[in-house]
């Protein structure tokens, strides 16, 4: 049951930061989704755009923890990590 959980706190972690990132490009830029990702990589900004997406992890994180879930905070913790080493690589 516990690889369970951190698989369903690892997904999700990666929907909270798609989530998130598809908050910020529709409500603060003038792109669509799909468009924006393309004009904020081809600036060089995709790195900075996956961080601002990733406040939604904490918050996944938070509500977790106060759930008692700790085995799917952890899952959140680990693909926020798996983020950030795709991030810094890509």
């Amino acid at each position: 049951m516990n690889k369970i959980d951190l698989l369903i706190g690892f997904l999700i972690g990666i929907l909270a930061s798609v989530l998130g990132s598809y908050l910020f490009i529709t409500l603060f830029t003038n792109f669509d989704f799909i468009t924006g990702i393309e004009t904020m990589k081809s600036e060089g900004k995709l790195g900075k755009l996956i961080t601002l997406g990733s406040i939604l992890d904490l918050v996944a994180f938070g509500i977790l923890l106060k759930l008692n879930q700790e085995i799917r905070a952890r899952g959140v913790v680990l693909a926020v990590i798996s983020i950030t080493i795709i991030t810094l690589f890509a």
